[in-house]
């Protein structure tokens, strides 16, 4: 009996030391992406523009040391969001609650926080390749987060 509690409580550390490694990996890649895109102007707005640029106009900011802590910045901020799916959308199945959830997290960062950020253009000023190019990187990482977390508790659940 205590080696079976034990047993689903290591269950569920491992679980959640998956949420942590999904969401981190999660940041870390799709913002790296993010930087190549701008890198080759797919987008004019990268992961500096929002963490260090709109409150840093330091000349270190717009070089690779600021894309580079900015990606591990984003990295660190992408765990509380995999937490956020985790807690509210882990039971659902499927790709498009990925997909919704990458559009909402667009939508909350590009229209509803822009006032935070001065350095990004509004979505009426952006460029059609900005937003083709964020949309799409927002929906792949959603998917990424949503996958990855619906599986791994789906997988947890089935081991029960």
């Amino acid at each position: 009996m205590r080696y079976q509690r034990k047993r689903e409580e290591e269950k569920g550390q491992s679980l959640i030391s998956k949420v942590v490694s999904i969401g981190f990996f999660g940041g870390l890649i799709w913002s790296v992406v993010a930087s190549v895109a701008a890198y080759f102007h797919f987008t004019s707005v990268s992961p500096k523009s929002f963490i260090l640029r709109s409150w840093l106009q330091i000349e270190w900011t717009d070089q690779w040391l600021g894309q580079l802590i900015s990606i591990l910045v984003v990295s660190l901020l992408s765990i509380g969001i995999a937490f956020l799916y985790y807690f509210i959308l882990k039971k659902i199945r499927g790709i498009w609650i990925g997909i919704g959830f990458g559009v909402v997290l667009w939508f909350i960062l590009f229209w509803l926080f822009e006032p935070i950020f001065p350095n990004i253009p509004t979505i009426f000023n952006m460029d059609s390749d900005t937003i083709v190019t964020t949309v799409c990187l927002f929906i792949l990482y959603g998917v990424f987060i949503g996958y990855s977390i619906s599986f791994s508790y789906q997988q947890y659940k089935d081991e029960n």
